[in-house]
């Protein structure tokens, strides 16, 4: 705010909104100075913060993001608290961050938890908690350890162990039951978790997950010394294509936050073992599959699919012929359909990776219609 605009104010504010109170006219003045000095420091404070929020961009040029983020992403705000649990693996302490909403009116008794992908974190659900609340669910979204504000410790990474910890969350909120939401990587330990607590799983609905194939049967393995280096070459122009892969059509407003998330992390002191932990959750992934797994899932599912998607995991390591063969979610999808008792398939036309950013209205519609049966 240039400061010709702030010595304007000062003596443009009304002497009534200065100098009014139950005091005696020094006091009173004293106090109305008081306040506009903490006035203009607020103003002060807003504008140093808007010239140094690490986005340099010029008019038809993409933004360029100069401000480290810490690997936890301490400074990025949530859209609900968020609180952490205590957690201990492999003689390690560490804190698993979550948030818990309550429903915004009359609830029904009912709790969702929501699990995020591999290359996202728990606010990526801001919209689908809102709706549930709204709809009088209590909504759970751990950040998984390894990922978004949880610890990034560097250990061995198992859907076993991390099913395991979002019991131990339920156990801690004493949550018995719930639905059990997945996307993407999400999906995979969804999958999981319904497995091992099937008594604790009424529904699981698993959003364009990944893993509906094995990956192994096509794309070579990739040491893990090669997979941090994958992820310390990485670039601004690079991350921007990855998440452009994600979707059908490209919105700077609703996608471009989690490239500036993705590329501020790379300025961070902490990198290196932020791209270690991504390293071996890739490898989690990719030695873990559970698509054999879909014929014992015990709780009715719903299967949904953005037809669009081609997420796969070993993009850039496999030939065209063979990537081209790789994430075809149409026929993937039916394929899980025909596998997975109990389950109802939705396909979503010109939809891609993420349904609920992309077309939240018809994801929201069909996840409720579903959590009603």
């Amino acid at each position: 705010m240039p400061n010709r605009f702030l010595r304007k104010l000062i003596f443009t504010v009304p002497r009534s909104f200065l100098f009014t109170g139950p005091f005696p006219r020094q006091k009173r003045r004293l106090t109305g100075n008081l306040a506009l000095i903490g006035l203009l420091g607020v103003l002060l404070l807003g504008s140093h913060l808007s010239s140094t929020t690490g986005v340099e961009t010029r008019e038809g040029e993409l933004p360029v993001y100069t401000t480290a983020l810490g690997i936890a992403l301490e400074s990025l705000p949530y859209p609900y608290p968020v609180h952490y649990l205590p957690l201990e693996i492999e003689g390690q302490p560490l804190r698993m961050a979550y948030m818990d909403v309550q429903p915004s009116g009359t609830g029904n008794g009912r709790a969702v938890v929501l699990l995020h992908g591999k290359n996202f974190y728990g606010s990526y659900w801001e919209n689908t908690i809102q709706v549930l609340s709204k709809a009088g669910y209590r909504v759970i979204v751990p950040d998984q350890v390894g990922f978004g504000k949880s610890a990034k410790p560097d250990i061995h990474y198992s859907f076993d162990l991390l099913a395991a910890n979002t019991a131990q969350l339920l156990d801690h909120l004493k949550v018995e039951k719930v639905a059990v939401v997945g996307h993407s990587m999400g999906g995979m330990l969804a999958v999981r978790f319904a497995r091992n607590y099937p008594q604790r799983t009424t529904h699981l609905i698993l959003e364009n997950p990944i893993g509906l194939e094995d990956y192994r049967f096509k794309v070579p393995p990739l040491s893990l010394e090669k997979l941090i280096e994958n992820e310390m070459t990485q670039t601004p122009e690079k991350i921007r294509a990855f998440f452009k892969r994600y979707v059908v059509e490209w919105k700077p407003e609703v996608y471009e936050p989690y490239v500036e998330v993705r590329t501020r992390i790379m300025l961070s002191g902490e990198y290196p073992r932020w791209a270690k932990s991504s390293a071996l959750t890739y490898q989690m992934i990719y030695q873990q599959p559970v698509r054999h797994e879909f014929g014992l899932i015990e709780p009715p599912t719903l299967l949904v699919i953005g037809l669009e998607d081609r997420t796969t995991l070993g993009r850039g390591s496999v030939p065209e012929e063979v990537l081209k063969t790789l994430g075809q979610y149409p026929e993937l999808g039916k394929a899980a359909a025909k596998d997975i008792p109990h389950c109802k398939l939705v396909e979503l036309e010109n939809v891609g990776h993420i349904p609920h950013l992309e077309a939240p209205e018809k994801f929201h519609a069909v996840l409720l219609d579903f959590l009603k049966s």
